[in-house]
């Protein structure tokens, strides 16, 4: 069944290529910059790149909601902000698959349940090891927590640089990129707004 344009569900293991078809695809881009992918110093290149990409696109083999699904209710009535600042992430680009390097700051305000804080740098870790966007990637953070834990509210904050325009095209170094995605009370009460806002280097 063919994929709608805007369907960023990762794409089911069954129609996936292999790994041989993946290392071939390597080769043949080796060949087209006008390498030769058979000499002594590139023979291993192909499936060097496929363990990497492993790495960097390990995001398309979880789930973003199942990882928020623990959580905690003896919280004491706890009902302020809480906010994990300054969450490093590497990402690729859809557009260039050249890095995204930067930071999340991820922000809650709890109804009745907290999630250990390991989970939150956990999502912002699962989308960023997809190829994206950022302003998506904003938004997916912040909806995948809205989704599970159902909080008053939740502000996701990222900043990062782009190495699609930094070390190619418009060559521009030291610019980073800042997009951000305000659900429930952070959209709504211009004070949290501004709390979170304020916690962001």
């Amino acid at each position: 069944m063919k994929k709608n344009a805007s369907d960023s569900q990762p794409l089911p293991a069954a129609e996936r290529p292999d790994r041989r078809e993946a290392e071939d695809a390597i080769r043949t881009i080796l060949r087209w910059t006008g390498e030769n992918p058979e000499r002594d110093g590139l023979i291993e290149t192909p499936s060097r790149v496929v363990r990497a990409f492993e790495e960097y696109f390990r995001g398309y083999a979880e789930d973003p909601e199942a990882i928020l699904q623990k959580t905690f209710e003896e919280i004491e009535g706890y009902d302020e902000m809480i906010a994990l600042r300054g969450i490093r992430f590497e990402s690729h680009c859809e557009h260039h698959m050249a890095p995204i390097i930067g930071h999340a700051w991820v922000g809650y305000i709890p109804n009745g349940r907290v999630v250990g804080i390991s989970k939150l740098a956990r999502i912002v870790d699962v989308y960023a090891k997809r190829l994206q966007i950022q302003e998506k990637m904003t938004a997916q953070i912040a909806n995948a927590i809205q989704t599970v834990l159902e909080p008053q509210g939740v502000g996701v904050v990222i900043k990062a640089e782009h190495h699609c325009m930094t070390t190619r095209g418009i060559h521009k170094p030291g610019t980073d990129l800042v997009t951000s995605r305000m659900l429930g009370v952070f959209r709504d009460d211009p004070k949290t707004r501004q709390e979170f806002l304020s916690m962001v280097d």
